[in-house]
């Protein structure tokens, strides 16, 4: 069985993500696509606090230092398909940061997922490394430096949606997000929101559909 993201739950107000453009429930459920993001206030935390993978071994609840719930194949897909104002109609990818890149990938392996590929880079003027795996249908993106071998647990970072109209979700939040530019995938365009104006503690972005083979030709 393949490893899917079920379930994130972000200690954000519910209030905010709507001010944000999303749907959200009564219950502080937001669903994107079939990921369902559970906003659970400020009293929880910050920032992504926790997630529920599906296809995990019964009585998992740590991944690196990462919270985590088994989820069992219902929860998985929403009851309901959400429309949000923003557009937004899939999570495109998740961002971790690891403090020791080999031990969140070994530890990723250990449950059944396997490396899709490794970008190179800089960050700051230091060596990065980004690890990319797939849960379902979204990208879990692992960012570190590939040399540290920190003792803090990682942490999930970010997340990227997906919206068909990038330039409408743009006019729609005006002055709340930055400028759509190109992003770095070819042939996508990425805009930023600015989290924190919203009461947001997720750093978030929405971007472009991917773009076939043969669109780009």
């Amino acid at each position: 069985m393949s490893v899917t993201l079920a379930e994130l739950v972000v200690a954000d107000p519910p209030a905010s993500w709507r001010e944000a453009g999303f749907s959200v429930d009564d219950d502080g459920s937001c669903w994107v696509g079939a990921v369902r993001i559970r906003l659970v206030g400020t009293e929880h935390g910050t920032g992504i606090v926790g997630w529920a993978l599906g296809g995990v071994p019964a009585g998992t609840s740590d991944v690196d230092g990462i919270p985590t719930i088994p989820a069992a194949p219902a929860t998985v897909e929403p009851s309901r398909p959400s429309e949000h104002p923003n557009g937004v109609t899939h999570l495109d990818h998740v961002v971790l940061l690891s403090p020791d890149l080999a031990r969140t990938t070994a530890a990723l392996r250990s449950l059944g997922l396997d490396v899709r590929r490794e970008r190179d880079g800089t960050l700051g003027g230091a060596a990065m490394r980004q690890v990319f795996f797939r849960l379902g249908e979204v990208i879990l993106e692992v960012v570190g430096s590939p040399d540290a071998q920190g003792e803090g647990p990682s942490s999930l970072w970010g997340l990227t949606h997906t919206v068909p109209d990038i330039d409408a979700a743009a006019r729609l939040l005006g002055e709340r997000t930055s400028p759509v530019k190109d992003a770095v995938q070819p042939g996508r365009r990425i805009t930023t929101l600015r989290h924190r104006d919203l009461e947001m503690s997720v750093r978030t972005a929405l971007i472009s559909p991917h773009v076939r083979r043969t669109e780009r030709q």
